[in-house]
């Protein structure tokens, strides 16, 4: 069975921390708690892994983003991804094709998920938290404890 996690991206970027830093791998440009916690929940249970980004849409671990932005969905720009571009970039990505995909990020990836993936394959491990803060508790639990939310 081919599972996909996918992670939100987060608003710190490398570029907060290191303002010199030049264009940067995916994998290494997301800098806030939250991401980092879901980072080491995809790589411990996942082995295919994307970031959801505003702007850029899906990102591999190994995508370049060249430069810092500050773009958030559930906000209003017209520099927001569309869905149909996601939909391009998941087929393009040959990420559509996936038996499961497990989306770690709160209510608003709901209808992004499911419209991309569909509801039958699309899972929210977090949506029953009520904020970022026992997302990170759940996160940072199942890395330690070494068993995926929902699994045990």
């Amino acid at each position: 069975m081919r599972r996909l996690c996918i992670i939100a991206c987060g608003a710190k970027k490398i570029w907060d921390v290191l303002p010199e830093a030049k264009a940067t791998e995916a994998q290494h440009v997301y800098q806030s708690a939250f991401h980092k916690a879901s980072q080491a929940y995809a790589r411990t249970f996942f082995q295919e892994w994307a970031i959801l980004s505003a702007k850029h849409g899906f990102l591999l671990p190994s995508d370049i983003v060249p430069e810092n932005y500050d773009l958030a969905f559930g906000t209003k720009s017209e520099e927001i991804v569309t869905i149909d571009e996601l939909i391009r970039q998941a087929q393009d990505k040959q990420l559509d094709d996936v038996d499961e995909v497990v989306m770690l990020g709160g209510k608003k990836f709901t209808g992004i998920m499911h419209a991309v993936f569909g509801e039958e394959r699309s899972h929210f491990p977090l949506a029953d938290c009520k904020g970022i803060g026992f997302m990170l508790q759940k996160l940072n639990k199942a890395v330690a404890d070494k068993e995926e939310i929902g699994k045990g």
